[in-house]
């Protein structure tokens, strides 16, 4: 699977971005999908992840409530709707998937995914 991130650019605080992650290669009906981002001199966080079907999802703590993640199986891509953003949301954002047989299965961790994209930067000024 190849996996190719836009949408990132410069917003001003309390703007909106939309995130893409185009699929190529494979199918994503069968793929468990994330989004995880990267702040310079940070660690690899956790943003949000959704279940094969769609149906499942989760955040994490520092998005809940502004972010909404989304995929259209037939379009192969997944979406990551960002809203009232906030300086410390800039970062490199990847995106990520991983084969699961599970249809409502969510993993949170980076760790249990196989492929990644190459990322895009959001940068968000005050």
């Amino acid at each position: 699977v190849q996996l190719q991130a836009s949408g990132g650019g410069l917003v001003q605080a309390a703007g909106s971005l939309r995130l893409s992650c185009a699929a190529s290669g494979r199918t994503l009906s069968f793929y468990g999908m994330g989004w995880f981002r990267q702040a310079p001199g940070k660690e690899r966080e956790f943003v949000a992840a959704i279940s094969r079907s769609g149906v499942s999802t989760s955040y994490g703590d520092s998005v809940k409530g502004r972010f909404t993640i989304s995929r259209d199986n037939v379009k192969n891509a997944m979406y990551l709707q960002m809203s009232d953003l906030k300086p410390e949301d800039t970062a490199v954002y990847y995106c990520a998937a991983t084969f699961t047989t599970q249809p409502m299965g969510i993993k949170n961790n980076e760790y249990e995914y196989t492929y990644w994209g190459q990322g895009t930067q959001v940068t968000v000024s005050s």
